[in-house]
């Protein structure tokens, strides 16, 4: 008897879930219609919706880096921290003891995800480069990469150069 509701337990945890998954995906991919506002979601849940005018307000940033098929290009935007931070995510002192694990989790519009530790985004920890790119060459970017692109520079894989970025969520372990 104890198996079965175990086993119960652990349907219901599967349920939930792949609910919360769904749920999550449907919002985010609604995110790259018409009237386009990253989401950044905070530690505690709280959503922001941040447009591509106040993203092209915020420090900028010029990189030169080949993209997956090594064509060389200049890429232009604000750091993924500067972004953040415009979406109430703390940086700096605040990322001290058990906040040392928190991670941006970043989401693409066909459901592509992939994980930044916040530390390693964080310019009192790193010199190291996160680029939320709006611009290539000098001209927004095209269909294909979405109105906005991760660039990572430093990294040999393109793994992480998240195309067509709707969301940003800032989780715990």
């Amino acid at each position: 008897m104890r198996r079965r509701k175990s086993g119960t337990n652990i349907c219901l945890i599967i349920v939930m879930a792949l609910l919360f998954t769904s749920a999550d995906r449907r919002s985010t991919i609604s995110a790259a219609e018409p009237g386009f506002d990253l989401i950044v979601r905070s530690e505690e849940g709280r959503e922001t919706r941040i447009s591509l005018g106040e993203i092209a307000k915020l420090p900028r940033t010029r990189i030169q880096a080949k993209d997956e098929k090594g064509k060389d290009s200049v890429w232009e935007g604000p750091l993924l921290s500067e972004v953040l931070r415009a979406g109430g995510v703390k940086f700096g002192e605040a990322i001290r003891g058990n906040a040392l694990a928190n991670y941006a989790l970043a989401e693409a519009a066909d459901g592509y995800r992939v994980v930044f530790a916040l530390p390693e985004m964080d310019p009192a920890f790193t010199d190291l480069t996160f680029l939320l790119a709006d611009r290539r060459d000098g001209q927004p970017l095209g269909e294909v990469e979405g109105k906005l692109r991760i660039v990572v520079p430093h990294e040999k894989r393109h793994a992480r150069w998240v195309r067509q970025v709707v969301a940003l969520s800032i989780r715990r372990p």
